[in-house]
């Protein structure tokens, strides 16, 4: 079963959403269940007091993502 929700968003968002949906060759639709399932991860991990980050191709940490 799908469930249709309305969204409202800003002419900026809409057209950040365009332009991943453009780059990832999927819809904005798709694009926003992967930004749920990483805020879910991110959501989960903060839970489990772990963090979530960036790393390099030499595991060092470029970017730790924050306040979600």
């Amino acid at each position: 079963m799908v469930v249709a929700i309305h969204l409202s968003v800003s002419p900026e968002l809409n057209a950040l959403l365009e332009q991943l949906a453009v780059a990832g060759s999927c819809t904005k639709s798709e694009v926003l269940r992967k930004a749920i399932a990483l805020y879910d991860v991110a959501f989960e991990a903060k839970l489990q007091k772990n963090r979530l980050g960036i790393l390099d191709q030499n595991k060092q940490l470029l970017t730790e993502i924050v306040g979600l």
